[in-house]
């Protein structure tokens, strides 16, 4: 079979405005970059939603990950195939993973959204934009404490870190102001990967302009010697962030490898973020399509807790259904297979890791959803194997599909599409159930998700967390959704403990408060939001060959 970009380039792609035409939108309502991408004005989002969302989650992946983004387009696409006007709605790839271990996110196969090398690389410039308005955000802050060195108006603590869309780890920690006074002040500080930066978390949940700047004047830049807290707006500095993100808030319109509408907006990680793409990008497809195929990153324990809890909380949106993605190489690995050999039959760890895909199921089906269970065929799995997750599957009276978006397209993907379109016809998902009431505690709240939806036994803090939760809880914070950040590769806080982890507490070692957000950040374990590069990074790969590019996956 053809690579992801070879695939890419054999579809000859339409005009955007084309792409645009079919869901009616008018050209004033455009903004085009270039022929085959545009921006949708922000009022779209302002209209009443018609369409219902489809949320697509997945178990916990092995590290090539489980097909989530592919599985999503294939359903978009297998919608379609049925008849049905349906919209993809995905985060934009960070440059961090393209160039790692990861390699791209615009879906794989005959399942992608294009132009593939553009939404990878620097699509329409959103990460630019946000990582521009972080470190303009930090060199502000920098100038205003040079100004007003040894007065009372200078901030005692200064909490903003900049921002940078590359896996360096060499930048974490960073002394700046040096070799001088007319360089600034010595400040010990470091970056985060933009997709960890409280920018995009604002960018990814406001609600137009106007919410957009309000969130942005909330950010909490840091301490006055008083011990107040001191925010954006406090210093004057909104606008200019919110000129500098004028179009970036603007969902982008572009195509599936069928030619199908396809919104790609925003990308925080779900491992040190809330993990979902844009709600004013969700929103326009609601507002424009019957159906909206949405995801969110990693499994039901880290994307789909944060999708619920944060965004759906804050944006009042309500899923139909929600389709859990699995694979055999995943179930395999934690059900005790050695990672090498996963692609290998073994009736018997796949059995065993039926847990994990039990423990996600549970996970769904507590904050009320129905639940679809996508099998994300590839080319090793036996029909042995399909029929064993199949039996399972119809025991728990869990619907089960075959997608084979991947190598098929739309037409490998008319399964699930007929199997989620009966789910929902037969009845909407119950109103969500979320895991903690906002009334509750900081503690309380991460308590509750520890053992609602990781499983694990108590929750403790390190000397510096424990500080930081008084804080918060003194400043008014506690009142705050909360983001936890910890490994994708278990429901504990340690990546070694796969399968189904019991028995255990997670401990935070940091409280950080996304005021602008609107969400506490809590830091489990060893997680780094700021990741670093692999032994053979996927740059390696990469090249241009007469003028394309080529070695993007």
């Amino acid at each position: 079979m053809k690579s992801d970009i070879e695939i890419a380039h054999s579809i000859q792609l339409k005009p955007i405005h084309e792409i645009a035409a079919s869901l009616g939108l008018k050209p004033e309502e455009l903004m085009p970059f270039g022929y085959d991408k545009a921006k949708v004005s922000e009022e779209i989002a302002s209209r009443p939603a018609k369409g219902k969302l489809i949320l697509v989650t997945a178990i916990t992946p092995n590290k090539a990950g489980v097909g989530k983004t592919t599985t999503s387009v294939g359903l978009s696409l297998g919608l379609q195939q049925l008849g049905k006007n349906a919209i993809v709605a995905l985060r934009e790839p960070s440059l961090g993973p393209c160039f790692g271990m990861k390699g791209g996110a615009a879906g794989g196969g005959y399942s992608q959204v294009l132009p593939m090398e553009d939404i990878n690389l620097h699509f329409t410039g959103d990460f630019h934009a946000i990582t521009s308005a972080n470190n303009t955000l930090a060199a502000l802050v920098d100038n205003y404490q040079y100004l007003n060195q040894g007065k009372p108006t200078a901030l005692k603590q200064v909490l903003w870190r900049r921002v940078l869309d590359v896996n360096d780890r060499s930048l974490r920690y960073v002394l700046t102001g040096l070799q001088g006074s007319n360089n600034g002040i010595p400040t010990e500080t470091g970056f985060d990967i933009t997709p960890a930066s409280e920018i995009m978390a604002i960018l990814c949940l406001s609600n137009g302009l106007e919410d957009l700047k309000t969130r942005l004047g909330n950010i909490l830049v840091g301490y006055s010697y008083e011990q107040k807290p001191v925010y954006v707006r406090d210093l004057g500095f909104d606008g200019a962030l919110t000129a500098l993100l004028l179009h970036a808030i603007k969902p982008n319109l572009v195509q599936t490898t069928e030619h199908t509408p396809a919104f790609v907006h925003g990308g925080p990680f779900a491992n040190i973020a809330h993990g979902c793409n844009s709600v004013m990008a969700t929103k326009t497809a609601l507002a424009l399509g019957d159906y909206v195929v949405t995801e969110a990153g990693f499994g039901a324990d880290l994307g789909a807790e944060k999708f619920f809890d944060i965004k759906c909380r804050q944006a009042g949106l309500e899923p139909a259904v929600s389709v859990l993605v699995a694979t055999t190489q995943a179930l395999k690995l934690h059900g005790g297979c050695d990672e090498k050999l996963i692609q290998q039959p073994n009736s018997q760890a796949l059995t065993n890791g039926l847990r994990n895909l039990d423990r996600h199921l549970h996970i769904l089906r507590g904050f009320g959803q129905k639940v679809v269970i996508a099998f994300n065929r590839f080319h090793f799995d036996t029909e042995e194997e399909i029929a064993l997750v199949r039996a399972w599957c119809e025991e728990r009276k869990a619907p089960f599909a075959l997608c084979e978006g991947f190598t098929k397209g739309g037409a490998g993907a008319t399964e699930l599409a007929a199997v989620v379109l009966q789910t929902i016809e037969e009845g909407e998902a119950l109103p969500l159930k979320f895991t903690y009431e906002l009334e509750d505690d900081i503690a309380t709240k991460l308590l509750k998700v520890v053992q609602g939806v990781y499983g694990g036994k108590a929750i403790d803090f390190t000397a510096k967390a424990k500080q930081q939760l008084k804080k918060l809880e003194k400043e008014g914070f506690g009142h705050l959704p909360i983001c936890i950040a910890k490994t994708q590769y278990s429901f504990s806080d340690d990546a070694s403990k796969v399968g189904v982890a019991s028995d255990f507490t997670i401990t935070f070692s940091q409280l950080l408060v996304n005021a602008g957000a609107g969400f506490i950040v809590a830091v489990a374990g060893d997680i780094m939001r700021m990741p670093g590069l692999p032994k053979q990074p996927a740059a390696l790969g990469i090249d241009v060959v007469d003028g394309k590019i080529v070695g993007l996956s």
